[in-house]
């Protein structure tokens, strides 16, 4: 009886995740360098900090990945046509750009996608080391840990398997506006669970209370957060679905205040990028309708946060996390005025997921260093943290 062994290549695989090792390697060696002699738990948190700093730049480099059409640069994964980057791969990309020379596989396309993919394997080792720190720690039965201190880590560490997932699923699923959108939020989602270990780890290092919100305030922050993340996924679904110019004017989309839209195509989600579900091109009036309803929601979440941002002046500790959130807001406002009026040139749409990105970085911030409870009057502390950057 003839058996046939079907042979799986794991090299590109091994050779990803050593690349991620060796990213993962310099950013330790960086914070062992300056933090000898500290205690663990300063070297814990200013590795979450520097691993949070480099997911930020994981997602505005994703984003310039999609903007450069660089996301099937190497329509394989883990690799590039089966080899750890674009080097051992020249002949296919080759190949494939000289028979599509404005496609989605050059040699340039490639290395952009392959360096996200590294910078990602980097930062998922990180998340991996400080979830085994955490692991340590629990071991301690003395240790006094609150819930986010021994949980976080761990839920960190499975949300970025899953994103990997998701970006394994961006390529193989050819760029599906859905699977891109999850793999967007997805990004934005692991900024904000760094974001709370850096701020519960900073406050046991600092030994500083947090800041009590009034019951008003506090509801005022978690229907901005809401708003939020509603907004970031229009946006996203803005982007993937290429829908940025649909409207090249402003107030009025189209010379109209209210233009034609399609809602039953605009927002059915499982579809091909371009495609409805049946197979036929997407209308105009769905791209339409995907933008305008982004604006119109921008305006709602605008509102919401100058008023959170006058309610965040009346307690001292947040006065800078307040000035940082209006002036987010006018940089979001810019930028996505630029894309509209100029063209969706590159470097107002990084600012603008950049500015995103940045948004859900201070307002997880604010959450993190409040509880919620009713207080009489706001209470004042002192500024604790570097000048000028929220801590």
């Amino acid at each position: 009886m003839n058996t046939t062994h079907v042979a799986v290549d794991l090299a590109p695989l091994a050779q990803m995740l050593l690349v991620g090792a060796m990213v993962a390697a310099l950013a330790l060696g960086w914070v062992w360098l300056r933090q000898r002699g500290q205690a663990a738990w300063t070297w814990r948190q200013k590795l979450t900090v520097l691993t949070l700093v480099l997911t930020f730049d994981l997602v505005v480099f994703g984003a310039f990945t999609r903007l450069t059409d660089s996301g099937l640069g190497c329509p394989d994964w883990p690799g590039c046509y089966g080899h750890a980057s674009p080097v051992g791969a020249v002949h296919h990309i080759q190949a494939a750009q000289t028979a599509m020379p404005t496609g989605p596989v050059t040699h340039g396309k490639a290395w952009i996608e392959m360096l996200h993919r590294y910078l990602a394997t980097g930062v998922g080792t990180l998340i991996l080391v400080l979830a085994v720190a955490s692991w340590r720690e629990l071991a301690d039965r003395s240790a006094r840990l609150s819930p986010v201190e021994r949980w976080w880590p761990t839920l960190t560490l499975v949300w970025v398997c899953v994103q990997g997932a998701f970006g394994a699923w961006t390529v193989t699923m050819k760029l599906r506006p859905a699977i891109v959108t999850l793999h967007l939020l997805g990004g934005l989602l692991l900024l904000a669970l760094l974001c709370v270990q850096a701020q519960h780890q900073a406050r046991r290092v600092r030994q500083t209370e947090p800041v009590r919100l009034d019951t008003g305030s506090a509801r005022l922050l978690l229907l901005v957060c809401v708003l939020l993340g509603v907004q970031l996924a229009l946006g996203g679904w803005v982007s993937t679905n290429y829908a940025v110019l649909a409207c090249t004017d402003f107030p009025q989309c189209q010379g109209r205040w209210w233009p034609d839209m399609r809602f039953d195509q605009a927002f059915t989600l499982w579809r091909d990028l371009g495609m409805t579900p049946d197979g036929e091109a997407i209308s105009f009036a769905a791209l339409t309708a995907i933008h305008y309803i982004h604006r119109l929601m921008a305006v709602v979440v605008l509102l919401a946060m100058a008023w959170l941002v006058a309610r965040l002046h009346r307690f001292v500790p947040l006065v800078r996390h307040a000035r940082w959130l209006g002036g987010l807001a006018a940089l979001q406002l810019a930028s996505g005025l630029g894309n509209v009026v100029l063209g969706w040139p590159l470097a107002a749409a990084l600012l603008h997921t950049g500015g995103a990105a940045a948004m859900v970085v201070v307002l997880t911030t604010v959450w993190a260093r409040t509880v919620r409870q009713p207080a009489a009057a706001p209470v004042a502390h002192s500024h604790a943290g570097v000048p000028g950057v929220p801590t």
